[in-house]
């Protein structure tokens, strides 16, 4: 068994990774970047090497410096993780022509699948059935035009080298067809430097069916059963789930088997998947779903194929590397129950799912099965990386059962200050579609803004969450509704809202609380001085309602002000709040200067009321 293991990775995969070694008694060595030098995956290891600035292009995407780092620390084997190097067939020979172990398939696997046209082929030679389309060398658009006729439309345009659900176009009729493959070929050569296309007939009712496979140096490759990573955004997969809904017996064997063939046919060593294409118009049917490409590495959602099967694929992957045996023979191998996963990021739906980059102030998650995670309370989210947050997987005895606990946990995930994507996966989980696996990639793109979450919480959750910032101390024993009620002015993120509560209810200048539900957060400050600013108090003292930066201050110590007169501006929540003062009065102490960050509650200015004659 390997001894010391690097990982050429970050986040929540590094971590995952150092799980399984620790447990296996294999040191690890981290390495990092400038941004990640505090990061969880950093500390969770025995060993971190620094290896430059921010940008992945300057850090993580640089072998040479990440096989100095395992020579320097003595590592014997270096794990790629996914994305970043864990395809880069040049790294891998670096690496194991640098005398390292190279925890992945032999790197002329990876050559062999890299190009979706040349993998096309060699799965057509292996007996692997493949969507009807074209692979010619003839790239002139004449050629592809005709070829594109020919399949029928409407057709999909696939840069060779693409992925990630780049350098893709559908085109529905032949009179888009010119536009749609420059377009295709100018992001093809932009992403992957490879302009290259090849079409495929565009698949109605489309769902994405995968197959974890995994081979050894002895010959051996097994099968692990199929995934569906039907529910999409934009090509990009956002709940994943094993097995596949509808799936029989006897396709399952069809594609499981297909999908054997086609490790074998490029000799595959370690973890892989074989990406399917199905056509879901009449069900899951064996000679209606294609092969699509593979991906020669460990997946994102390989999670969901653990804890159906029992099997921790990430010590397969370090006992295959030292030279054992698989762990187990297919017979071996039997599904039992279903399980989910759901990738939480850091970003706004009602933005566009614009990253939301900034500090984790709250970290909850719900009731999770499992949390794979490379973040904590406390951590940055970076624009440096991907945003994110956390992978929340879920088991059940079968699929409704493992899709409400899913729900129920991300319907209790409380994140703030950042925006999340929970209240949009609470929301799929529970469309009607997905819950009575009628699925396809397009379901999310066809639902639109229907999916996005509520813009602001209930009436219920923000009266409960004024009565808890009213209340003189814990909740024990409140009641709602137990008393006369009145209108009260608060801040909700930055906004202003008007709120029931009790009529003997006082809300404290200073306070905050977060509003959560359904997996979207909101933090509620009193406001005060009939709508004017946040923080203000009659004893003259202005607290900071949330953390923020002042960008201005407009008084100094010791001037005159009048009620309603701004004494600065905070910036939180990507927001400007003006903070006025209360009464007529002096401005008797200042605290902070322009460019300072505040936490909340803190004193930012003390007003001595105007002594009346």
């Amino acid at each position: 068994m390997i001894q010391s293991l690097l990982i050429a990775n970050r986040g929540e995969i590094a971590c995952r990774i150092i799980s399984t070694a620790r447990r296996l008694g294999i040191r690890t060595i981290a390495v990092y970047s400038d941004a990640d030098a505090h990061a969880l995956h950093v500390r969770s290891a025995d060993e971190a090497v620094h290896i430059g600035p921010s940008p992945v292009r300057k850090s993580y995407l640089l072998g040479d410096r990440i096989i100095e780092a395992a020579r320097q620390t003595g590592a014997e084997a270096i794990h790629p993780g996914y994305g970043f190097l864990s395809e880069n067939a040049a790294f891998a020979q670096a690496v194991i022509d640098a005398g390292l172990v190279w925890v992945g398939p032999n790197p002329g696997s990876i050559t062999a699948m890299g190009l979706k046209d040349a993998a096309k082929k060699l799965m057509q030679d292996a007996g692997v059935p493949t969507t009807p389309g074209y692979l010619g060398e003839d790239q002139s658009p004449e050629r592809l035009r005709a070829e594109a006729d020919a399949i029928g439309y409407p057709v999909l345009i696939k840069a060779v080298a693409g992925g990630g659900g780049k350098g893709m176009r559908k085109v529905d009729n032949a009179s888009d067809f010119a536009d749609a493959l420059l377009s295709c070929q100018r992001e093809a050569a932009s992403s992957f430097g490879n302009d290259q296309v090849l079409l495929e007939k565009w698949v109605t009712n489309p769902r994405h069916i995968e197959v974890q496979v995994f081979g050894d140096r002895h010959g051996n490759v097994v099968h692990l059963f199929e995934r569906d990573c039907s529910l999409q955004r934009r090509h990009q997969k956002v709940i994943e789930e094993a097995p596949a809904p509808g799936m029989d017996a006897d396709t399952r064997e069809a594609i499981c088997q297909a999908a054997v063939r086609a490790a074998k046919a490029v000799d595959y060593v370690g973890a892989g998947t074989i990406e399917f294409i199905a056509d879901g118009s009449e069900g899951l049917r064996a000679d209606r779903i294609w092969f699509m490409e593979m991906n020669t590495r460990l997946q994102v959602e390989h999670p969901v194929t653990e804890e159906i099967t029992g099997q921790d694929l990430v010590e397969w992957q370090l006992r295959v590397a030292s030279g054992e045996p698989l762990p187990k023979a297919q017979h071996e191998l039997s599904i039992n129950g279903w399980a989910m996963e759901a990738r939480l990021y850091a970003e706004d739906p009602a933005k566009g799912f614009l990253p939301s980059i900034g500090r984790l102030e709250r970290f909850d998650i719900g009731p999770a099965y499992r949390v794979d995670t490379g973040v904590e309370q406390g951590s940055e989210i970076s624009s440096f990386y991907d945003p994110m947050i956390a992978k929340l997987i879920v088991w059940g005895p079968d699929r409704d059962a493992a899709r409400l606990s899913l729900a129920a946990t991300l319907e209790r995930t409380v994140i703030w200050p950042l925006k999340t994507n929970a209240g949009f996966l609470v929301k799929a989980l529970h469309h009607s579609d997905f819950a009575q696996a009628r699925l396809d990639t397009g379901l999310i793109g066809r639902e639109g803004d229907a999916l996005l979450p509520a813009a602001l919480p209930s009436a219920a959750a923000l009266e409960a969450a004024a009565a808890r910032l009213a209340a003189p101390g814990p909740m024990a024993g409140f009641r709602l509704n137990a008393e006369p009620r009145q209108d009260g002015w608060f801040l909700l993120d930055g906004a202003p809202v008007k709120v029931a509560l009790s009529a003997s209810g006082e809300c404290k200048a200073g306070r905050s609380v977060i509003v959560a539900e359904n997996g979207q957060s909101w933090l509620l400050t009193p406001w005060r001085a009939g709508g004017q600013g946040g923080g203000e108090a009659s004893d003259g003292a202005i607290l900071s309602p949330m953390p923020g930066r002042i960008i201005s201050v407009a008084v100094t110590a010791g001037d005159k002000v009048t009620k309603g007169q701004k004494l600065l501006t905070l910036e939180a929540m990507k927001m400007e709040h003006s903070l006025v003062a209360p009464f007529d009065g002096t401005v008797a102490e200042l605290n902070g200067a322009e460019g300072g960050q505040v936490s909340e509650g803190a004193l930012l200015v003390r007003i001595e009321k105007a002594v009346e004659n």
